[in-house]
């Protein structure tokens, strides 16, 4: 039990106020560092399955007629980045000579939702468990960046809460550090990011089947993240019986910390070892399509 100790007093005060995402990230990178995080523990498992509650969670805290508006008013923007990220990872993949099938990965998560994109398009594209490491270490080490950085860029360019959220649901990797960095920026940022985001991960579906038509995969292996059914169940249940509203602000708020909860299991997971293994042609074709979707959408959405 003893092992456990310093893993488990860190994962029980990420529930609390007193720690907030980065910090977690830092937290769970540290541990791992160290050699204090517990190899039996299973944290891809934990990660998925507490951010799949969480963003459940989410969904009570957010006005369906604010989902369906922000939306809607994003579609463009959203169908245009995934589109753009896609066929720019294409040519940039060709262009530094990079396996195509991890090259394709990277790709698919910065488009889409990072290490849930991977996960669905993988076993559709028939890729060993080498491409798919590579490809989640690449996205985690810039998603752990993002949490940092975006809000610091979001108040040098002194961008409205709303502005913000549409930004980093569009330019951050993974749907835990766009929900992070958004709970940084403020409540509305997070109310719109996490719809922006989510309704961008409803195109995991057309693009893993379109995947498995290009590599000549298994269209019976793509998996669906229901957990996005489940969120939009919630919002439908805040909708219809408003008088709960005071249960609904409560589930919101614990959401919101088993999100950090989230992050701190995520750096503990990325380790010296998986970045070194992830090499720099990975690295230089994430920070290539991360910096063209980033760049890209923040001038549309300050100058548009």
């Amino acid at each position: 039990m003893q092992k456990y100790g310093p893993f488990l007093l860190i994962a029980a005060l990420c529930l609390l106020p007193v720690i907030t995402s980065p910090i977690a990230l830092v937290l769970g990178f540290t541990l791992a560092s160290l050699g204090l995080v517990p190899h039996n523990i299973n944290l891809a498992s934990l990660t998925k399955r507490f951010l799949s509650y969480s963003i459940i969670g989410l969904g009570f805290g957010i006005h369906l007629q604010t989902a369906i508006s922000v939306s809607l008013a994003n579609l463009p923007l959203i169908l245009g980045s995934i589109i753009f990220t896609l066929a720019l990872g294409f040519l940039l993949t060709k262009l530094l000579k990079f396996d195509s099938k991890t090259g394709h990965l990277i790709s698919a998560g910065t488009a889409i939702c990072g290490g849930s994109a991977i996960a669905a398009v993988s076993p559709a594209i028939n890729a060993n468990s080498e491409q798919s490491a590579i490809a989640l270490a690449t996205v985690f080490i810039l998603n752990s960046i993002a949490l940092f950085v975006f809000p610091a860029l979001g108040h040098l360019f002194s961008m409205s809460q709303y502005d913000f959220g549409v930004w980093s649901a569009i330019a951050i990797h993974d749907t835990s550090s766009v929900v992070g960095a958004a709970s940084a920026y403020g409540e509305e940022a997070l109310t719109t990011a996490t719809t922006i985001k989510l309704a961008r991960a409803l195109w995991i579906i057309p693009i893993a089947l379109l995947s498995a038509a290009i590599f000549g995969g298994n269209k019976k292996k793509i998996t669906i993240p229901y957990f996005i059914g489940f969120y939009c169940l919630a919002i439908g249940i805040a909708y219809l019986f408003p008088q709960g509203q005071i249960a609904y602000e409560v589930i919101f708020e614990m959401s919101k910390r088993i999100l950090v909860l989230c992050l701190f299991l995520i750096g503990a997971g990325i380790t010296v070892s998986k970045m070194r293994a992830a090499g720099a042609k990975p690295l230089l074709l994430g920070v290539m399509l991360w910096l063209s979707i980033g760049t890209g959408s923040l001038l549309y959405i300050l100058y548009a």
